[in-house]
């Protein structure tokens, strides 16, 4: 394998896990990955990554404020992990490099910057991945396994429950505004519409939510601004083939254990899977972990699966190692040749449809999706009930 030499744009946790998880897909592959450049304008956040990157092995990284500072022929990839509201400028600033993209979700705030994003990298020399951890959770994976079995018989209904603590204090708290995340549905729950996409299998026709601000950040101010992002939400999806979907978000269920559950319901059965979150907001030491439960109609006994994660790849950031697994395949992508997993399209219609479900939202009626995305003058997501 030739050597891989990444910049990193964003310095922040994401980053710092993104920094921690390339050293494990190199020691624990053999790989020759280097971090070589650590861009971010927050000369702290910088400085740590920096300090992070070179004890992790990758003794030549260095840092800089901005991305026209450094040699384009020293990278081999760019990995994007800056504030969202950043994405689409620093992808197209990007593109004419022609190198390997790996971006995290969500890959632009608004539809129009996603219709202009696809447009630009048709036709894209190499890989351009979005980053949706999610997808390679090692319980969301084998839930996925198992639905793709067909155990459940015919999908009919999927639901994603999320119930987690609050949105985290960033640099210049840029995650308060909707106009910086895109809104709660876009920036949290790309990754949930992402997933329905993949499960399902279909396209959504027909999108409908309710959800608002009641109890986080109430208090908050920011000069004369106060915070715009909801905190709790329901979504309900109709997809194409007549699958229906829904999402349960509750972001003040920080005690809430398991995280997240998926269910799928078919006419043979129920999959569930149940997924705990991250070990850093658990001091305690009871007992918390993953498992797949697959319930047959039959009224027969269940059959389990607990799955434990490598306590090196659970260390090394929140996502049950998804990160690292994720590294693993964009990697093969850029150096044999592989299947992007999750394609530029993939990220825009994840996007879409969070999109969609903050319009409903803000007017109290259902989406048709097709009629959302081709209307030219999209009003602004907000927050109403």
């Amino acid at each position: 394998m030739k050597t891989l030499r990444y910049a990193v744009i964003g310095t922040g946790m994401m980053g710092h896990e993104h920094l921690r998880n390339l050293a494990l897909v190199r020691d624990m592959n053999g790989w020759d990955i280097q971090v070589t450049a650590l861009i971010d304008p927050n000369e702290e956040m910088r400085e740590s990554a920096v300090s992070l990157a070179r004890s992790l092995g990758n003794l030549h990284a260095n840092g800089y404020a901005k991305l026209s500072e450094v040699d384009d022929s020293s990278i081999d990839i760019y990995l994007i992990v800056s504030p969202n509201f950043t994405h689409h400028a620093i992808i197209t600033e990007l593109l004419p490099t022609g190198k390997p993209i790996l971006a995290e979700k969500p890959v632009c705030t608004t539809v129009a910057q996603c219709d202009d994003l696809l447009l630009r990298l048709a036709g894209y020399p190499s890989p351009f991945w979005v980053a949706m951890e999610y997808r390679y959770m090692p319980p969301t994976a084998r839930f996925m396994e198992r639905l793709n079995s067909g155990e459940i018989g015919t999908l009919r209904m999927l639901s994603i429950k999320e119930h987690r603590f609050p949105f985290l204090e960033k640099v210049g708290d840029w995650n308060r505004f909707s106009e910086n995340t895109g809104g709660t549905l876009v920036e949290k729950c790309c990754h949930h519409f992402d997933l329905m996409r993949l499960m399902v299998d279909s396209e959504p026709v027909r999108v409908f939510g309710s959800g608002a601000m009641d109890v986080n950040h109430l208090d908050e101010r920011y000069g004369t601004r106060t915070p715009d992002i909801i905190d709790n939400a329901y979504v309900i999806i109709d997809f194409a083939n007549g699958v229906r979907a829904s999402l349960e978000l509750c972001m003040f269920a920080d005690g809430a254990d398991p995280q997240e559950q998926l269910t799928a319901i078919g006419d043979r059965g129920k999959l569930d899977a149940f997924i705990p979150g991250p070990d850093r907001f658990w001091p305690d030491a009871r007992e918390r972990s993953a498992s797949v439960v697959f319930s047959p109609r039959d009224r027969s006994a269940p059959s389990i699966d607990r799955l434990e994660i490598d306590p090196a790849l659970a260390a090394a950031g929140d996502h049950h190692g998804s990160t690292y697994y994720q590294h693993v395949q964009f990697v093969r992508a850029v150096q044999e040749g592989g299947v992007v997993e999750v394609s530029a399209e993939d990220g825009v219609k994840a996007v879409r449809m969070g999109a969609a479900a903050q319009e409903s939202i803000r007017t109290g009626q259902a989406i048709v999706f097709d009629q959302f995305m081709t209307d030219a003058s999209l009003p602004s997501q907000g927050t109403a009930r």
